[in-house]
């Protein structure tokens, strides 16, 4: 049997635990359900099943949820605090996303796939959508060489991009492990995050492209970890370095100074741009990594070139910035990389927040790093004047 056989029958499996059976549930089952008090109710149908748990990333626990004598299983929870959740249910130890729930967060490893769930609040959030001019998101396919393969980056570009000729400042954007190019849309609410941090002239406009952050094709990931973790960071990094840039610079007005370069990421891409950023100075100024994914047990060897030379870092890089929850398993690791560029006399900011290994942290990171990256200046507002549309680089 193929690989995406494989996944494909492992990932359905569960569903015939919760097909539709004699005297089962019928009717449209809403689930989750948001209370006005930020109470969820999630329900799944699962009429064979002997247990339902429920886990998500705003819960302490599991919780169990509660059979009716229609086969429905049921359980409140809360009240919640606003914002983007992560969740799925385990069927009798299977993890399953939630069949009633169209949002779904996708995975480039098989079997964790997540259910995503929004719980507004009474203000607007920073990730919410305004009426303020808006930006494109576009899917685009490049050549690999590299790789020998075709494969997806998304890119945003600001508004007014398609009316001025200026060139912009571009931000390499990177997911976690398990997670690909897409998810920093779906549950990163990037578009909207900077649309909104750009109406507020927080930030500069700019470029940010995602790509997958794996050298193997998501339809194919590797047989185990230990691939992952060797092969496919040298993989990445050479795509990046010798495929996604010069891709993006030829068919985007980016501007190619490395002064006008930076890269970010989360959990694994916050390990790879730390990593790759800081190793590469000759194309990035700016870096930053949310819960970056840092192996503790060679953290001086990995960044000792870095730290032998704290003043050509210092001249070189305008930001070093990075983020982890406090309750993050990731917490020490961050910390102790914050001690040796301490220590080695390297300018750096080390943001703890409230949280853990969680998309909570991880958009709040984007959002208050987004300015310190690239913030508005006259001299990039100017470019965008009607009157130096014509005067602006080609």
């Amino acid at each position: 049997m193929t690989r995406p056989s494989l996944v494909l029958l492992l990932t359905l499996a569960p569903f015939s635990t919760f097909a539709q059976q004699p005297g089962a549930a019928t009717g449209p089952i809403h689930s989750p359900e948001v209370h006005p008090d930020r109470r969820v109710t999630f329900r799944l149908p699962a009429p064979k099943a002997a247990e339902v748990l429920l886990r998500g990333d705003f819960l302490k626990s599991r919780e169990v949820l509660r059979k009716d004598e229609k086969g429905l299983w049921a359980v409140t929870v809360g009240p919640i605090e606003p914002d983007i959740y992560a969740y799925e249910f385990l069927v009798d130890g299977v993890r399953t996303v939630d069949p009633n729930n169209p949002s779904v967060k996708n995975s480039s490893l098989p079997m964790q796939t997540s259910s995503w769930l929004e719980v507004p609040g009474q203000s607007p959030m920073f990730y919410d959508t305004r009426q303020v001019p808006h930006g494109a998101m576009q899917i685009r396919w490049y050549r690999s060489k590299s790789l020998d393969s075709e494969r997806r980056l998304y890119i945003y570009t600001p508004p007014d991009y398609e009316r001025v000729t200026a060139r912009y400042p571009v931000l390499y954007l990177l997911h976690g492990a398990g997670g690909d190019d897409s998810v920093w849309l779906a549950l990163g609410r990037v578009n909207m995050i900077l649309d909104n941090l750009i109406a507020d002239h927080k930030i500069a406009p700019l470029v940010v492209v995602m790509p997958f952050g794996y050298a193997f094709s998501p339809n194919a990931p590797p047989e185990g970890l230990a691939d992952v973790q060797q092969s496919q960071r040298a993989g990445f990094e050479r795509d990046l370095i010798g495929d996604v840039i010069p891709y993006v610079q030829a068919n985007y007005r980016v501007n190619t100074s490395r002064n006008e370069r930076g890269i970010a990421g989360l959990s694994m891409g916050g390990g790879q741009a730390l990593t790759i950023g800081l190793h590469h100075p000759e194309l990035f100024s700016r870096v930053a990594g949310f819960s970056a994914g840092l192996q503790q047990r060679n953290l001086k060897e990995t960044f000792q070139d870095v730290v032998a030379n704290p003043k050509k870092v210092n001249d070189e890089f305008k930001t070093i910035w990075f983020s982890c929850g406090t309750d993050d398993r990731l917490f020490a690791v961050n910390q102790e990389f914050s001690n040796l560029l301490t220590k080695n006399g390297i300018t750096h900011t080390f943001r703890p927040m409230t949280g853990d290994h969680t998309w909570q942290v991880w958009r709040r990171s984007l959002f208050e790093v987004s300015p310190l990256l690239f913030p508005q200046t006259r001299e990039r507002a100017a470019l965008k004047a009607p009157d130096r549309e014509r005067k602006t680089i080609p």
